[in-house]
């Protein structure tokens, strides 16, 4: 009897010993925990005023860094910053609306806070023809950005549309359409992505077909000063998500738009955000919903497959006014308002619409949740 239970010690200890072996063995195979964090910025506008107020009179150049320095921390934190380029690069003379055309310090400004990242599909990118189309492209290279959206030819097409950008082992695939051009006509061998749900369909094929773990598409469509999408936009949003995109982000209307947090699958945790309008990054308009905009935060997950981990908004309004003796403008986060107003001296007027612009926000996209809320 002793002899048995011995023995049936001994094989319980080599079956237990084993299996903890077999256990850590899976344990080791299993793929680590992957993840990727991503911002959206809205519009970065060329009206004249902020051209004439990024010029540096001692330096004789333009710097747009110093628009930028509030929200640096924030932005230089995340793997990847993607923003809308409604501006052409087409040199000297520069302009602001309605044909705009912005320094090349611009890319340089953007560039030293994150973003790395321009989509450049939108109404205002033939504005100053095809020297102008093609100028930004050659200078968007020359800062070793990274861009889709408008092309040189069905070569670059090839090559960019979709875009593919892999961060900490994550394939990200992006897209990028228009509603149109102002009426301006490209000329070939140009291309630029206009809205239309065949090419759309094809492209997010294209991106499964490529091996892509996430698909990201943005648009620039809606009706400009509209906080609620439009019809359009809902209808366009929706056929998108059933072609198989993983996310969608969207400019033009000038305000922040509502956002639409859906669900893929029968899980929960799926997450599908439509962020309809991020609003305005550095613009000169200054009338309520016009002055200033959101950074949308988005974090992936890779686990095997992909998902939407985590999302947040951060709103950042436009200040302008009197800083060091001329006019000039800053993005101020509500992490750093308190500092704002004390560096800046700024008056209670405009401290009133600053906060006013916090809660006209968060009252409008009650449903996400906002990132580094004070």
């Amino acid at each position: 009897m002793k002899r048995n239970t011995a023995f049936l010690l001994l094989f319980l200890t080599i079956t237990v010993s084993c299996h903890s072996q077999e256990v850590a063995k899976k344990i080791v195979v299993e793929p680590d925990t992957l993840r990727v964090k991503l911002i959206f910025a809205g519009d970065m506008m060329g009206h004249m005023p902020v051209v004439n107020a990024a010029y540096i009179d001692s330096l004789k150049t333009y710097d747009y860094s110093q628009f930028l320095e509030y929200v640096k921390p924030y932005t230089t934190s995340a793997d990847l910053g993607i923003v809308n380029l409604e501006v052409p690069l087409a040199g000297p003379p520069y302009s602001g609306y309605p044909e705009f055309s912005s320094p090349d310090a611009l890319i340089d400004g953007l560039k030293s806070v994150g973003f790395s990242l321009f989509i450049t599909a939108n109404n205002h990118s033939l504005d100053r023809g095809k020297q102008g189309f093609e100028r930004t492209l050659m200078i968007l290279d020359s800062f070793k950005i990274q861009h889709t959206g408008t092309f040189r030819d069905s070569a670059e097409f090839r090559k960019l549309n979709p875009l593919i950008i892999e961060r900490n082992k994550v394939r990200l695939a992006f897209l990028n359409y228009t509603y149109g051009t102002n009426g301006f006509k490209v000329h070939k061998p140009n291309i630029e992505n206009y809205i239309d749900t065949t090419q759309i369909r094809k492209d997010i094929l294209t991106c499964r077909q490529q091996q892509t773990d996430f698909v990201i598409v943005t648009f620039h469509w809606g009706n400009e000063y509209e906080r609620y999408p439009s019809k359009e936009q809902k209808a366009v949003g929706e056929f998108t998500r059933k072609c198989g995109a993983d996310a969608i982000f969207g400019s033009h209307p000038h305000v922040i738009q509502t956002i639409d947090v859906l669900h893929n699958t029968k899980d929960s945790t799926e997450y599908f955000p439509i962020v309809y309008s991020v609003g305005n990054f550095v613009s000169n308009q200054r009338d309520r919903y016009r002055d200033g905009g959101i950074i949308f935060e988005l974090e992936l997950e890779k686990i095997k497959t992909t998902r939407v981990k985590s999302f947040h908004y951060m709103p950042v309004w436009v200040y302008k006014g009197i800083i060091k003796n001329r006019m000039g403008y800053r993005l101020i986060p509500p992490f750093y308002f308190d500092n704002a107003v004390q560096e800046l001296k700024i008056s209670e007027a405009d401290q009133k619409k600053c906060l006013e612009f916090y809660s006209d926000t968060r009252s409008h996209l009650s449903n996400v949740p906002e990132a580094l809320k004070k």
